[in-house]
């Protein structure tokens, strides 16, 4: 499987981390970055160009990673085709791939253990989108929304 991920120098070592984990496990990486630690950096250029490379790439996912993980998540959201979900359990992340067909993993670095985050990035790339017809119905809501700027009707 391509993953696309990004970050900021808050998220770095996980990143770079999780490249390696990655490539050991036979995914095709990309890595959108940065290529050194520089504590002064920004996370959108990153973060953003992980997520468009996955909303071109159909069929990857994408991980972007920051200290708590909410400013990546709001930056991949603004690339169109993007659902990016952030997690901070396993729970939550097989509920993003489960119910939500999330295609970015959005992590906070300073928040959990390197162990605790690779297991949260394992079980989002090691679980299916479930399918399931209400799912199906929402996503699509929000896939008109993001396309025409017209809010779902009310029930």
């Amino acid at each position: 499987m391509r993953v696309y991920l990004g970050s900021d120098h808050a998220g770095f070592e996980l990143k770079e981390h999780l490249v390696s984990w990655l490539k050991e496990r036979g995914h095709d990486v990309v890595d959108a970055g940065p290529a050194h630690y520089d504590p002064a950096d920004d996370y959108p250029p990153f973060v953003m160009r992980a997520a468009e490379g996955v909303a071109r790439d159909e069929g990857a996912l994408g991980i972007v990673i920051g200290g708590s993980g909410n400013g990546e998540q709001i930056a991949a959201n603004k690339v169109s085709g993007v659902r990016a979900a952030l997690v901070w359990s396993v729970e939550t992340a097989e509920l993003a791939r489960q119910h939500n067909d999330a295609n970015v993993v959005s992590v906070g670095a300073r928040l959990h253990s390197r162990e605790d985050a690779t297991r949260f990035v394992e079980t989002f790339l090691g679980t299916p989108y479930s399918g399931e017809a209400r799912h199906t119905r929402r996503i699509e809501m929000m896939s008109r929304y993001e396309a025409t700027g017209e809010l779902p009707p009310l029930p």
